[in-house]
């Protein structure tokens, strides 16, 4: 009882001062992933992504922390028989129906009144595996909160997901992921 008074009188500051941004699904939000194989390309996409950032803007980019997620069962690549292969038999969305990254920003370079070029540090989870990740982003500033782009890659096997080998069924072993959402103040 004790240590948690501690911790969260310690955590006070942090949160007396930061902002909490929510992912806004009013708006137009993004999740793609793009598998370029030889034989053939695809993408994935999804709308379904939440998350929030906490960040305190006066002292940008410090004490920040974020946790983002997407659910997997809503990935649609445009044939239905390759969606319900690829939940399946390699994602296993009944097992594991959500992917999340959760991590702090420790870089900004302002690019403009309204842009920053980012990058977050933490781990992304996926099939059941976590792994740590880099990604580089951009924040744009909006009137509610911010846009946030990223594109970045993740290697299917370090997530221990199974890369089909066969001729008819050749997915690329690295899949590019794009981000495009938005996130709103929340108001308190």
């Amino acid at each position: 009882m004790r240590f948690t008074i501690l911790i969260s009188f310690l955590l006070l500051p942090f949160f007396i001062f930061a902002e909490e941004y929510q992912v806004d699904k009013t708006k137009q939000n993004l999740v793609k992933f793009i598998s370029d194989a030889p034989i053939e390309n695809f993408e994935g996409v999804t709308d379904k992504i939440d998350g929030y950032i906490a960040l305190d803007e006066s002292d940008f980019p410090n004490n920040s922390n974020l946790y983002f997620e997407v659910d997997l069962r809503t990935l649609d690549t445009g044939i239905g028989l390759r969606n319900r292969h690829m939940r399946e038999n390699y994602l296993h969305t009944d097992k594991y129906p959500y992917t999340n990254f959760k991590g702090k920003i420790i870089y900004a370079e302002k690019v403009s009144d309204t842009e920053h070029k980012v990058t977050v540090d933490g781990t992304m989870y996926i099939h059941g595996k976590t792994k740590p990740l880099k990604i580089n982003g951009n924040l744009f500033k909006t009137e509610s909160g911010y846009k946030i782009k990223a594109y970045f890659e993740v290697k299917l096997t370090d997530y221990n997901i199974d890369v089909p080998k066969l001729m008819f069924m050749k997915i690329s072993e690295t899949m590019k992921l794009v981000l495009d959402f938005n996130i709103t103040k929340i108001k308190k």
